[in-house]
């Protein structure tokens, strides 16, 4: 057994000493939507400090737990609060609330963030259903790997599960909800990007650029979680206005928006149950 193996599996054990639950879908919640979970039928509630070996956020407004519940019918786990590259964590940490989901039982894993528009044709309050990645990060694989999750060179070309994509599109049509959908580009942070990184990123593909989501996906696919992911486009990148960008306007943005954002997650969650 790996020693990361042996970790995780450490984190589990105190998980089930303290809840009886197993959800068919994992959900981490981004900047805006950080009180979603209050507003579901929960059944428990687990904090991560009290999780022998987690690491805590550090982020402002991340409180930082584990809510079960229920989304309509559709049994949930929902991770209040992520663990971000930048806080100094090592990328083992980063992606071991992902992996230690895959563990509780769940199926599919659902990924919100806050990231900035980098296509031209975004503004500040749109959503963008995520088509594809690209990582700037250390990937979270790379060191021993953990065979009892998965293969040591796992394959990436449906990240973003095509079927759970469809369902998304169809919840958004039918909620009459605008939807865009891109390439999201995961870059370290904390500071937000020069003008000159975002004409990189626009010419390598990218319509969103934020400093989250990507590892956490790659490792979700690793462990055979099946991931969807939607981006609350929060700002415009760097360079695209003159405005300077900060962590208050991204919040802001994102609090406004959340409303529908709320409306677009419940609704593909229990569109996307169907398909487990």
């Amino acid at each position: 057994m790996s020693k990361k193996y042996e970790r995780l599996e450490k984190c589990f054990e105190c998980f089930k000493q303290k809840i009886s639950f197993t959800p068919d879908i994992a959900l981490v919640l981004g900047s805006g939507l950080g009180d979603y979970a209050d507003t579901i039928k929960q059944e428990a509630v687990l904090d991560y400090k009290d999780i022998v070996g987690f690491p805590i956020s550090t982020v402002s407004g991340h409180k930082g737990r584990f809510v079960f519940g229920y989304i309509g019918d559709v049994k949930v786990v929902v991770m209040q609060g992520r663990v971000h590259y930048y806080e100094g964590y090592p990328m083992d940490d980063v992606v071991l609330p992902i992996r230690l989901m895959k563990l509780m039982g769940a199926k599919v894993l659902f990924l919100t963030n806050a990231a900035g528009g980098v296509n031209f044709d975004y503004k500040a309050g749109d959503f963008m259903l995520i088509s594809d990645q690209i990582c700037m990060v250390p990937s979270p694989l790379i060191g021993e790997n953990i065979d009892e999750l998965g293969v040591r060179f796992p394959d990436m070309s449906n990240i973003y599960d095509r079927d759970l994509r469809s369902a998304v599109r169809k919840t958004a049509e039918k909620l009459s909800i605008p939807l865009q959908e891109g390439v999201y580009i995961q870059l370290t942070g904390p500071n937000y990007e020069s003008p000159a990184e975002i004409r990189m990123v626009r010419t390598l593909g990218a319509d969103a650029v934020g400093m989250s989501t990507a590892c956490e996906a790659i490792a979700a696919n690793h462990c055979g979680l099946k991931t969807v992911g939607i981006s609350c486009i929060s700002n415009l990148a760097c360079g695209i206005t003159d405005k300077p960008l900060t962590h208050e306007e991204v919040k802001e943005t994102a609090d406004k928006a959340a409303p529908l954002f709320r409306q677009l997650v419940t609704e593909s969650v229990i569109e996307i149950a169907k398909l487990i």
